[in-house]
């Protein structure tokens, strides 16, 4: 007997009823961006819950602009969300619509609602509107101008959509109740006039529909069934409801809100980020310090790996926060049997074998990634002239230090165990040159077994090593102080970029593309970026580091 599948959380549950009982037939789910900024890993939650509900039930996923407002908007923000949606992996097929598409369709429903003695022109100001509206204890006073006749609001409005009136001096607002214990029913403004210039409809329309009034409209029309969105539209939902049910559509749409995903200590809010671009903190909405969808991307996180964390989160009706270890989890899990291992070094100091024939370059083989053999092999090229990781050599070392020093033997990665014999300095003490011998019959893949030592250290052979710049990442947010000041600003974190220009790696790292991600040895998971590197300039960004102190909380 098969096991029956039980929905994973309340939104499905909810589905499943509305099945069961006929309310629907089939469901629609849709991703409504407001083209106002670039997309972050909160909207990452809502789209693949949107698409995998659509998905799951066989239905299907619309992505559609809400791009009602156009003081914010730009067609820049409309192709970054495109971008976005489409790497996540969410196939909206052909179903792309803009609401502004449909500003005719919201037009008549609001002449319907004035014919019908629910809606009227309003000329108080914004702040009058505010003032008249009461508060969460006391009702709100109606507007002078709430029983216009049908006649005269007809005709007012026809006014505003002919230009007739300056921007703030006339709204439409619906008529519901002055006295609701619900705010948002307190008579809320549908319509204001908006001398802009819209990034899709150009200068055809002066008056521009809310976003509680345009949105029900907008799923109405699309068929969408299901109506998914965060907490904060909970207050809002009478309104959706009062909207579609007075306009008059046959199969509403249901609101359903869950909880925001809420990461600690990252820069979310559009505002911040726009003044951080502004100011040149980052080099842009894809900068890797921030967690906008675009700027994972370039850093080197993949679509599974947010897929993973946003199942990790789950979906729930109760407001929390999730460390962004969590994140760095998720990318660690995807990549780890992915990726080639394999050597860079990032601050280099040259280490001369000086038994080692001087023109002599042979080929290693060794294992692309050791957890995963089913990656194969790859040639090394090695020489007598190597650089190695300056930390991996100490002139006076301490206890418990077994990678290089005077007289010690440690296994070149791959390749064969070398004994250092000397080194060389420059005028300020620092050291130029590690000198050492090595041991031909020990080379790695021969069996043998004579003698063990302790430290295992990674190299680049100088003859072939490949200049790179690398980034190294840290938080953007000072997170001893956590992200905001007293007065609002940003608690920025003034390491969060270390830029290493004098980085070697393997040869093999010549034929990188941008987004190619890999493990370099000991130094974690790294991308070549794919804004600033060039064929004969690799960048490579820590996409994150190999440890971390992140465990999964158990079942």
């Amino acid at each position: 007997m098969e096991k029956e599948t039980v929905s994973r959380n309340f939104i499905e549950q909810i589905i499943d009823k509305d099945l069961a009982e006929g309310s629907y037939e089939t469901i629609c789910t849709r991703f409504p961006p407001e083209p106002n900024g670039y997309l972050h890993i909160g909207h990452a939650k809502s789209i693949l819950l949107n698409y995998g509900i659509a998905k799951k039930y066989g239905g299907k996923f619309n992505l559609r602009f809400d791009d009602t407002n156009p003081t914010k908007e730009k067609t820049e923000f409309v192709d970054s969300i495109l971008a976005d949606v489409k790497w996540l992996g969410a196939d909206f097929e052909d179903r792309l619509f803009f609401a502004s598409n449909y500003f005719e369709q919201m037009y008549e429903a609001a002449v319907k609602l004035i014919k019908k003695g629910k809606a009227f022109v309003c000329d108080l100001s914004a702040d009058e509107i505010r003032e008249y509206r009461g508060t969460l204890t006391e009702p709100g006073k109606e507007s002078p101008y709430r029983n216009r006749s049908i006649e005269e609001n007809l005709e007012l409005f026809e006014n505003m959509k002919n230009g007739m009136y300056e921007d703030g001096t006339k709204v439409l607002r619906a008529k519901i109740d002055m006295a609701s214990p619900n705010i948002n029913m307190r008579d809320p403004v549908i319509y204001r006039v908006a001398h802009m210039t819209h990034h899709n409809t150009g200068d055809k329309w002066c008056i521009y529909p809310m976003y509680d009034f345009a949105h029900p409209i907008e799923d109405a029309i699309e068929g969408v069934t299901h109506s998914i969105c965060t907490l904060e539209f909970e207050d809002h939902r009478p309104l959706y409801d009062w909207v579609v049910r007075e306009v008059g559509y046959e199969h509403p749409p249901k609101q359903i809100e869950f909880a925001k995903l809420y990461l600690t200590n990252v820069v979310t809010g559009k505002r911040y980020i726009k003044k951080l671009v502004e100011q040149g903190i980052v080099d842009g909405w894809d900068d890797p310090r921030l967690v906008t969808i675009a700027a994972l991307k370039r850093r080197g996180f993949t679509p599974e790996s947010i897929q993973m964390f946003v199942d990790l989160c789950g979906i729930s009706k109760s407001q929390s926060s999730v460390d962004y270890a969590m994140l760095e989890y998720c990318i660690r899990e995807d990549l780890k049997l992915k990726r080639p291992r394999m050597m860079a070094v990032l601050d280099p100091v040259k280490l001369v074998i000086d038994n080692y024939p001087e023109d002599q370059i042979e080929y290693l083989d060794v294992e692309m990634n050791l957890e995963n053999p089913e990656l194969g092999m790859r040639k090394v090229p090695f020489g007598r002239e190597l650089y190695i990781e300056r930390e991996d050599f100490m002139e006076n070392p301490p206890k418990k230090y077994f990678r290089l020093f005077p007289g010690n033997e440690v296994l070149l990665m791959g390749a064969y165990f070398v004994k250092c014999v000397g080194f060389e300095k420059d005028e300020t003490g620092k050291v130029t040159e590690i000198h050492c011998t090595y041991d031909p019959e020990t080379k790695c893949g021969t069996g043998f077994t004579g003698r063990k030592v302790k430290g295992t250290i990674h190299w680049v052979a100088a003859k072939t090593a490949v200049h790179a710049q690398v980034r190294l990442y840290e938080n953007i947010i000072d997170e001893t102080k956590g992200v905001y000041n007293e007065d609002g600003s940003l608690n920025l974190n003034p390491n969060s970029l270390t830029v290493l220009d004098n980085c070697l790696l393997e040869p093999a790292f010549a034929e990188a593309k941008p987004y190619d991600s890999f493990q370099f040895v000991r130094q974690g998971y790294f991308c070549v970026d794919a804004k600033d590197s060039k064929e004969d300039a690799l960048v490579f960004n820590r996409i994150v580091s190999l440890k971390s102190s992140f465990k999964l909380p158990k079942a």
